[in-house]
């Protein structure tokens, strides 16, 4: 039987998976990312790990990583990998394919995470939809007629970095007033001194401030994405991070704004779904980012 590993890179920890085809997890694996997490102590802490998921000789054909940063168009170099140390263009999928003789392939994180749910999550049903991740920063991935979509150079799909507010904060960027700087995890705790999670038991309980508060992070957010729906006209958008677990105060916002920004014909059945793999979604997408490499 064929398998094939994910891998999910990130600043605390590496997540590993071994997949069937059907996207059965046969087995997984989570080690500590190594501190200071270079590129030379990252790629042997995976290849050790590799090695434990893959005792017996010829059990798996590809390798699959999520990186916390840009990859190339070709799935090869690490372009730029957020809280690891010096990782500037290495190139990762050839030093695992030199370690361990399985064809290996890379892609942005959110990338991953946005082949995950739609290879077994909430977008397993639609060829044409959106992620978009709601947590310390704002990712996304677009997938089109079933293929994730990165652009001539691999870099697309940064959804949270269009502008909302030509005036608005700077953004690490260099933009200003983008859409993360007004649905991120850093623009709550700037807005309210408070945790996302905090904000939700808050609304839980009925406190007025906190539901309005997600009132207006509801529209903030519907503005955004009825840039992309224009743009990319999705079966659905499915919202993840860890933002995700208050869409029930502010998804009602969001489809209110959509509604009243979109015309009908560039939203019809449009589905806004929350995400279903939580953490393990980038994983996932990482191991049907290897099936690519074996079908």
């Amino acid at each position: 039987m064929i398998q094939v590993i994910g891998i999910d890179l990130g600043g605390s920890a590496i997540k590993l998976g071994r997949f069937s085809e059907n996207g059965l997890c046969n087995q997984s694996l989570t080690v500590p990312t190594p501190q200071p997490a270079t590129p030379e102590a990252v790629l042997a802490a995976m290849t050790d790990a590799i090695l434990q998921l893959n005792p017996v000789e010829n059990a798996v054909s590809a390798i699959g990583i999520g990186t916390p940063g840009p990859a190339d168009a070709a799935g090869r170099i690490a372009r730029v990998a957020i809280n690891l140390k010096n990782w500037h263009n290495v190139p990762l999928a050839d030093w695992l394919e030199a370690k361990t003789g399985l064809p290996t392939i890379l892609a942005n994180d959110a990338n991953c995470a946005g082949l995950g749910e739609a290879w077994l999550g909430a977008g397993r049903h639609f060829k044409d939809l959106i992620l978009i991740t709601l947590g310390t920063g704002v990712g996304g991935a677009v997938i089109l007629d079933g293929k994730l979509f990165v652009g001539h150079q691999g870099a697309a799909g940064e959804l949270g970095l269009i502008t909302i507010n030509p005036d608005g904060p700077e953004c690490n960027s260099g933009n200003r007033g983008s859409l993360e700087q007004y649905v991120s995890v850093q623009a709550i705790r700037r807005e309210t001194g408070l945790e996302p999670l905090e904000l939700a038991n808050l609304a839980k309980s009925g406190d007025a401030k906190a539901l309005e508060f997600w009132q207006i992070y509801g529209r903030y957010l519907g503005i955004g994405l009825a840039s992309l729906i224009y743009i990319l006209t999705p079966e659905a958008i499915i919202i993840g991070g860890g933002i995700s677990a208050g869409a029930e105060f502010f998804l009602p916002n969001v489809r209110e704004e959509i509604e009243r920004r979109v015309l009908p014909t560039s939203r019809e059945d449009l589905q806004l779904l929350v995400a279903e793999l939580g953490n393990q979604a980038g994983m996932v997408g990482a191991a049907k980012l290897a099936w690519q490499l074996v079908q």
